[in-house]
């Protein structure tokens, strides 16, 4: 294992000093329980949107934390669920008198966390809504859920929510938002290498030299089927063909297209997929209006890419291109 780490039980927190040293303009940084607010949080008469998971995926979540775009985020272990005593506390933290979004992926440890989470802050008082994101049309079920994974559509729900809740729109209102988007879009990642957790020093998975797996979790989960190593045309043609026909997406549709790294993918390597992409969306029809190419939600060092759509319409369009300044994501602000 090569790694620029320090020790393997000191990364996250060391991490998270290192996130608050470099923005704290934009960033404070709670460590006991550890958690990520915006400055400024809470802020008075907006719903606080929080959201978590395991560390490992950056720059998701804590990378999301601004005005635009998420009031707070729970980092765990790397491929670990936070707490609920970190998830209640941030709730806390972020709450403006509004109530409190938690947008949670669908992954079992994560959904029990913030449910017990949800619950305490009712009995404090603090209205909570809870938006489950589940997007991964790999596989129905895997090793960390029932039902489908949440993956890259929750950065742009995160995205979306977060304008809505700028624009001082209510609780329920913000959360219906992220129902939509969720109910709008679809993705599907591959991998070319595994990762490896600093806790365990090995591979989470092996993968030969000639092949790849289509459909894998972010957590290293096995997808769809492993084959021979192919083109990225082809690789396009296996993601962009599963996610399209899965809504479906249709002749006609204008959408949102994200082409992700999983960590260890240089750009221009995704901006070869982008290119293909863009040709098969176009092939069908389906047109991009909105792009975003890089990495986003990742899997510590794994080199392979993901692969989301969200069917747009002009409310959607004008909340995505709505000001956001967070580490990761910044536009208009």
């Amino acid at each position: 294992m090569k790694k620029l780490i320090n020790a393997p039980d000191a990364v996250v927190r060391e991490a998270l000093e290192g996130m608050e040293l470099a923005y704290p303009d934009r960033l404070r940084v709670s460590y006991d329980p550890a958690y990520i607010v915006r400055a400024d949080a809470p802020v008075a008469g907006k719903v606080g949107i929080i959201s978590g998971g395991g560390s490992g995926h950056e720059p998701m979540h804590g990378g999301f934390v601004g005005p635009g775009m998420l009031d707070g985020a729970c980092p765990g272990e790397v491929f670990t669920s936070p707490t609920p005593d970190q998830m209640m506390a941030a709730t806390k933290a972020v709450d403006g008198g509004s109530g409190v979004v938690h947008i949670v992926k669908n992954y079992t440890g994560d959904v029990m966390n913030f449910e017990m989470a949800a619950d305490l802050a009712g009995e404090e008082g603090i209205p909570v809504e809870v938006v489950v994101t589940n997007d991964d049309v790999a596989v129905q079920d895997s090793l960390y859920t029932a039902g489908r994974r949440g993956v890259g559509i929750t950065v742009i729900a995160e995205k979306i929510c977060g304008a809505a809740a700028e624009e001082r729109r209510s609780v329920v209102d913000v959360a219906e938002l992220g129902r939509r988007v969720n109910a709008e879009g679809r993705s599907m990642g591959m991998a070319l290498t595994a990762c490896t957790t600093p806790s365990s020093g090995e591979p989470s998975f092996v993968l030969g030299d000639d092949e790849m797996e289509i459909g894998i979790g972010i957590h290293g989960e096995p997808g769809r089927y492993r084959e021979p190593l192919a083109p990225a045309s082809v690789v396009v043609d296996r993601l962009a063909s599963a996610v399209v026909e899965d809504l479906p997406y249709s002749s006609g549709d204008q959408v949102l297209a994200m082409v992700n790294g999983m960590g260890g993918t240089p750009l221009i390597e995704l901006f070869i997929v982008y290119r293909e992409l863009h040709a098969f969306l176009e092939e069908r029809g389906i047109t991009i209006t909105r792009p975003l190419v890089g990495n986003y939600i990742t899997s510590l060092e794994m080199a392979g890419c993901s692969i989301t759509l969200l069917r747009l319409d002009d409310e959607l369009t004008r909340l995505w291109d709505a000001p956001v300044n967070t580490p990761a994501l910044r536009w208009g602000a």
